[in-house]
């Protein structure tokens, strides 16, 4: 956890993610990215120079099998405030609308449901999971799928709903995740969804495991590219004026 925290609390200072006195909500999925999320904050809050407070929302989709107990009680041991929230969404997705290409509508569903969530309990500021891995492959989507170079920022303002998004584990590569998790013994909350393998994420993934074994450092090459070129929102030097 000490490394863990370390990369957290740097990407956290340098994107000036988190303000003294705010409370700042983790979406939990259940996933090893969100869980670590979520661990590492409600640890950096007690030592941290600006003071804040930490909470914990789930959006429960309804898919079938999926058991979010284990989340309660990790938020319980890191006396976090915890909100599950059920939505129906995968009855909608799945049942009623039997969409071919479900990830884009869920994901349109639960970010919906998260807002209005953070707008009843009065919170402005949402932790996301995104990882060092997940920019490198969302830059590399946009490139290969949408003919542009793109990728989220870490620190989003929705002006929509008033929200900000912020992404303090973009230090963390995917391997270092999986490592912290399994060392701490973190609850996981497998995902049985039917979309689950078979999306162009993992496709990228796949492409840039064979990529690292012919180039390898290409992920790092790429993720210095992000921040050097810069992309909108990436520009540690702006952030910090």
């Amino acid at each position: 956890m000490q490394q863990i925290l370390s990369l957290v609390r740097r990407c956290v200072e340098d994107y000036d993610m988190i303000d003294a006195g705010e409370t700042v909500a983790v979406g939990v999925s259940g996933g090893k990215d969100s869980v670590l999320t979520l661990a590492a904050l409600a640890r950096l809050n007690r030592f941290y120079p600006k003071p804040f407070r930490v909470e914990a929302i789930t959006i429960n989709a309804g898919t079938p099998g999926m058991d979010f107990s284990p989340i309660a009680r990790l938020c319980e041991e890191l006396e976090v405030p915890y909100h599950l929230v059920d939505v129906p969404i995968y009855e909608v997705v799945f049942l009623e609308r039997k969409e071919k290409n479900p990830c884009s509508l869920c994901a349109k569903f639960r970010r919906g449901a998260l807002s209005t969530e953070l707008n009843r309990l009065g919170i402005s500021k949402i932790a996301l999971g995104h990882h060092y891995d997940d920019a490198v492959e969302t830059l590399l989507l946009s490139l290969f799928l949408e003919g542009r170079i793109s990728c989220f920022q870490p620190v989003t303002f929705l002006d929509r709903t008033e929200v900000t998004q912020i992404r303090p584990l973009l230090y963390v590569q995917e391997r270092e995740v999986r490592g912290a998790v399994r060392r701490l013994g973190l609850p996981v909350v497998e995902n049985p969804c039917p979309a689950n393998g078979s999306t162009k994420r993992e496709e990228m993934k796949i492409l840039l495991r064979e990529l690292d074994g012919r180039f390898p450092g290409v992920k790092k090459k790429i993720f210095g590219a992000i921040q050097r070129y810069p992309l909108y929102g990436w520009s540690r030097e702006e952030r910090q004026r």
